[in-house]
C-alpha cells in the first residue's frame, strides 16, 4: 500500500486545505482549483521539467532516434526531449468511483464520497487538459452511471454532473464495475478505481486480473476518513452500519486495539492483491490535500510510461 505523502516538488507550494476546498459548491471549480494550484506549485519548485513530460514531449532515452530531438527545447532547458507522436500522447482513462452508503461517512465536515468525487473530477480535468479521453463508471451495489471515454466539447461537464449525483444504492459491490469495464472497454487504457474498499475482497484479485490481462493499466485509490484509520473517537456510543442498518454499541477505547489489527490486516490484504498484479495502490486520508494525490498519480504515469517504452523497444517494436 502506497501511503501518499507530500512531495519535495510541492513543498514550496501552498496546498489547498481539503476542508476549504470542499466548501466550494461546484465540483468543476474544485477540480480546476486543484489542477491550477498543482501546476503553479510545480512551476515554483525545482521540478520545472515535470509538466513538460505530460504535454508534447518526453525525455530522450538511449535508443531513441536523435533525428527527433527538439533542439529549441534543449536550448531553453539544457535537457534532451523527444517530440511525441499523437499515438504516444493520447490516453484513454476510465474512472470507477464508489458511491455506496459507506462513502457517506465523514468526520471532517465532508464525506469520503465528496472527497472521492473531487479526486475523480481532478483527474478528469487534468487528463482532459492534456487532450486525453476520460470516461466514468459510478457504482454501489450495482453499476449506476457509465460514460465511455471521450474527449469532446461538453463531455467533461457531463462527467462532472454524473459525479455529483447521490447514490441510490446501499452496499458496496466491487465485482460489478470491474466486470462491466472488462466487458465494455476493449481498447487498452488506464482504469482508476476509487473506493474505501470496506467490503469483502474475495473476488477482487480475479476481477483485477481480468483487467490487467486485457492490457489495461490499473491504479487503485483507497479513500478513508482519519477516524477510520485510527478509530479516533472518544466517547462510547451507539453506531449504525449505514449499509446494513445494523446497530452496535461500542466503546472506542476498549475496541481500538482489536480494530487497528483488523483495519491493518484488511489494508495489507488489498495491498498484497495489488502488488501481486503489479498495480499501484494509494491509500488516501480525506484530510490530505488532493494535489498530493495528483502528484503521486503523475509520478506513477511517468514510471509506467518509461517501462512501456523499454518493453516496446526490447520486443518486436509494435503493440497489438
Amino acid at each position: 500500500m502506497t501511503a501518499t505523502v507530500p512531495s519535495p516538488a510541492l513543498s514550496s507550494a501552498k496546498l489547498i486545505d481539503p476542508k476549504a476546498l470542499m466548501s466550494i459548491r461546484s465540483l468543476e471549480l474544485r477540480a480546476r482549483a486543484v489542477v491550477e494550484g498543482f501546476w503553479s506549485g510545480l512551476h515554483r519548485s525545482p521540478y520545472h521539467g515535470f509538466s513538460v513530460e505530460f504535454t508534447e514531449y518526453r525525455p530522450y532515452t538511449p535508443g531513441d532516434d536523435p533525428r527527433y530531438l527538439d533542439w529549441r527545447v534543449y536550448a531553453r532547458s539544457d535537457r534532451y526531449f523527444i517530440k511525441k507522436y499523437e499515438d504516444e500522447t493520447n490516453l484513454r482513462c476510465q474512472l470507477l468511483v464508489d458511491q455506496s452508503r459507506s462513502m457517506n461517512y465523514g468526520t471532517r465536515g465532508y464525506t469520503k464520497a465528496l472527497y472521492a468525487a473531487t479526486l475523480a473530477a481532478t483527474l478528469a480535468h487534468f487528463l482532459h487538459l492534456q487532450g486525453d479521453a476520460v470516461g466514468l463508471l459510478t457504482f454501489d451495489d450495482q453499476v449506476r452511471e457509465f460514460l465511455p471515454a471521450r474527449h469532446r466539447a461538453g463531455h467533461l461537464r457531463q462527467l462532472m454532473h454524473a459525479l455529483d449525483k447521490p447514490s441510490a444504492g446501499s452496499a458496496t459491490n466491487l465485482a460489478a464495475p470491474l466486470e462491466r469495464i472488462t466487458a465494455l472497454v476493449r481498447r487498452r487504457g488506464l482504469v482508476a478505481l476509487i473506493s474505501d474498499f470496506l467490503a469483502p475482497l474475495d473476488q477482487l484479485e480475479r476481477n483485477l486480473l481480468a483487467l490487467t490481462a486485457c492490457g489495461h493499466d490499473v491504479s487503485v485509490f483507497q479513500v478513508l476518513d482519519p477516524a477510520e484509520l485510527n478509530l479516533g473517537l472518544e466517547q462510547p456510543a451507539l453506531f449504525e452500519d449505514v449499509e446494513s442498518g445494523r446497530t452496535l454499541y461500542l466503546d472506542p477505547a476498549a475496541a481500538r486495539a482489536d480494530y487497528m489489527v483488523k483495519i491493518k490486516a484488511h489494508g495489507e490484504a488489498l495491498s498484497a492483491i495489488c502488488r501481486k498484479l503489479g498495480i499501484n495502490c494509494h491509500r488516501l486520508s480525506t484530510d490530505q490535500p488532493l494535489e498530493i494525490a495528483l502528484f503521486g498519480f503523475l509520478q506513477e504515469r511517468m514510471k509506467r510510461g518509461r517501462q512501456f517504452r523499454r518493453a516496446t523497444r526490447s520486443g518486436n517494436g509494435g503493440v497489438s
